[in-house]
């Protein structure tokens, strides 16, 4: 094509749908010629490509949204392309701004939906699950639990009866089951469907009854709380509602992630103020120094082993709201020494 021939567009002025069949005069500003009439005229700073089947499309910022012309012929195109050699790839970088907005939007929405969302959701769900439907998920969740292990019940005869005197004087009426586990690990955990286990690893720590009654008692109050439920979840996030929703409560990946989280997620910090105040209550009741509980807890920090500090964060606050609780112990021993002796040897037979 020479420089001097016509070059033909068809071009929408983004106000009616009517095509017109323009020519394309470049000057000062690019004119859109239709029989001789000047339909518009865009500024060559103003003009933006933008994609399409054609051999060019553009528009102009200045226009109309839906305002464009089109070029059919390579060779105008190229014409023209020359003459716009610095305008910008209007479609290009509006999906690459939009590609980054959405992105940007959907970070913000995880962020704010882990933050403050899930938790939030969890707190008010729990409460409204029955308490049957937490009983399934809880043994779902515990055979999970164990086949995730390979834990054990510690089975010593003399010790399970020590163990579940303990309990039964803790409990405080809440219907728990409780149990050792033949775990290495310095903690203990709280499972949906009041099951609480002790790991050997936490009880082989404790110097004294009290120590323990007092972890137990915690842990009570975790279950009376229903925190365990709680925890999972919020760590269980969008998917587990939705199992929860559709009632797949034994879906073996949130199950599994479940069990899982048990050992490693963190309990809130209203959730261990509210455990903690349960313990401290039932250790009062019995007569005996919810102090033990503190201190057994603080002597644990040093361990570089994973404690029960891991998933239940021991602040100063924490100490000290159980120090400022203390009652002398008044109170008569929780076990025997010969039933604390069998205790500790739960886990040898």
């Amino acid at each position: 094509m020479s420089a001097d021939a016509p070059m033909l567009a068809v071009f929408y002025d983004g106000a009616s749908n009517r095509k017109h069949r323009v020519e394309l005069q470049a000057g000062e500003k690019l004119d859109i010629v239709e029989d001789g009439v000047v339909l518009d005229a865009w500024v060559f700073q103003d003009i933006r490509r933008v994609d399409g089947d054609m051999a060019l499309r553009l528009t102009s910022i200045s226009a109309p949204p839906l305002a464009r012309i089109d070029i059919d012929d390579a060779a105008t195109a190229e014409r023209l392309n020359a003459l716009l050699p610095k305008t910008e790839h209007l479609q290009e970088k509006r999906q690459t701004v939009r590609i980054i907005g959405w992105s940007l939007a959907a970070i913000a929405s995880i962020i704010l939906m882990i933050l403050y969302g899930i938790p939030f959701v969890a707190e008010r769900l729990t409460p409204l699950v029955p308490r049957d439907l937490e009983t399934r998920l809880g043994e779902a969740v515990d055979s999970q639990f164990l086949s995730l292990t390979g834990a054990k019940t510690c089975s010593g005869i003399q010790g399970r009866r020590a163990f579940a005197k303990l309990m039964q004087k803790i409990n405080g009426g809440h219907p728990v089951e409780a149990e050792v586990l033949s775990l290495d690990m310095v903690n203990a955990v709280t499972l949906p469907g009041d099951k609480v286990y002790l790991f050997k690893g936490m009880l082989e720590k404790a110097e004294s009854v009290d120590e323990i009654a007092g972890v137990m008692a915690h842990e009570v109050g975790h279950a009376r709380h229903r925190h365990g439920l709680e925890t999972l979840i919020q760590t269980g996030g969008t998917s587990y509602l939705l199992g929860l929703l559709f009632g797949d409560i034994t879906g073996s990946t949130a199950v599994i992630f479940a069990a899982q989280s048990l050992l490693d997620a963190s309990h809130s910090r209203d959730a261990e103020t509210e455990a903690d105040d349960f313990a401290v209550e039932a250790m009062t009741k019995l007569g005996r120094s919810p102090v033990p509980l503190g201190e057994f807890l603080k002597r644990l920090t040093g361990d570089q082993t994973a404690t029960i500090l891991d998933s239940h964060p021991v602040s100063s606050e924490r100490l000290a709201r159980i120090r400022q609780s203390d009652v002398k112990t008044t109170g008569p021993a929780l076990l025997t020494d010969a039933e604390w002796d069998a205790l500790k040897d739960i886990c040898k037979s």
